[in-house]
């Protein structure tokens, strides 16, 4: 049912195998945007390059369904940048003390103390986007799992019962989305560089094709990172990012 009072319809279900698909599914069959889907269980989800997302139990798996346009853009790119904040604050609302510990990593992985404790996967389906929100609440996927260290926020304080961290990034996702409608991207931009990774910070930049080594430049005027290398400032549009302390 959804709260007159929010622009979301929550659905929670016991186990899914993926709140995003469901969402896929969903648009497909002409669902409105507005939809949001909690899953106390996923078995199959899914993070950003084909990577498998593992659930280590007692996490958030959320997926709203928007459409493409809803902020009043004519660019998709601002999508991570609204999400990540969108994610920051809600689990900064939800567990306090992480502040000072959580950290966004270009574009829209959370960190908490230079380790992985969340990320959002965006993907199109017409005119609709569905945005997922994986991160770990009260406990964190081994490295053997995952192949990287991984934190989670219980490592910080109590955790509230999983709904209400979903809503906290709910109503925050509302939010921003207002700010970017109102102010323009160049204020979703600025909001994410006080909650990213210092200028300065050493990174890597890998795909399939290149490895980039050099210095977090900040964002460019369309949010794409600039990294200052030896040959130069590269301009970079997707990859992986790692910060060199080890992340």
């Amino acid at each position: 049912m959804k709260d007159q009072s929010s622009p979301w319809r929550l659905e929670c279900f016991a186990e899914l195998g993926s709140t995003s698909d469901f969402c896929l599914e969903q648009a497909r069959q002409g669902a409105d945007s507005g939809l949001a889907v909690l899953a106390y269980r996923q078995t199959q989800g899914r993070g950003s390059r084909g990577r498998q997302w593992v659930d280590a139990g007692q996490s958030l798996a959320l997926s709203v369904l928007l459409d493409a346009q809803q902020a009043g853009q004519d660019m998709l790119g601002g999508w991570p940048f609204a999400a990540s904040l969108a994610f920051y604050d809600g689990l900064l609302r939800a567990v306090p003390a992480v502040a000072g510990h959580l950290m966004i990593k270009w574009p829209n992985d959370l960190l908490l103390d230079g380790q992985k404790a969340g990320g959002i996967l965006i993907e199109r389906e017409g005119a609709r986007l569905v945005i997922g929100f994986g991160a770990n609440l009260t406990q964190a996927p081994s490295q053997q799992q995952t192949g990287r260290f991984a934190a989670c926020l219980g490592q910080y304080g109590e955790v509230p019962p999983v709904k209400d961290v979903a809503q906290y990034i709910l109503s925050s996702l509302t939010d921003w989305c207002a700010v970017w409608q109102q102010n323009g991207f160049g204020a979703l931009r600025q909001a994410w560089l006080d909650r990213a990774h210092p200028l300065g910070t050493p990174l890597v930049v890998s795909s399939r094709t290149t490895y980039e080594q050099g210095k977090f430049a900040g964002l460019a005027e369309d949010g794409r990172l600039l990294l200052d290398t030896e040959t130069g400032m590269k301009t970079i549009t997707t990859g992986d990012i790692l910060l060199e302390e080890g992340v």
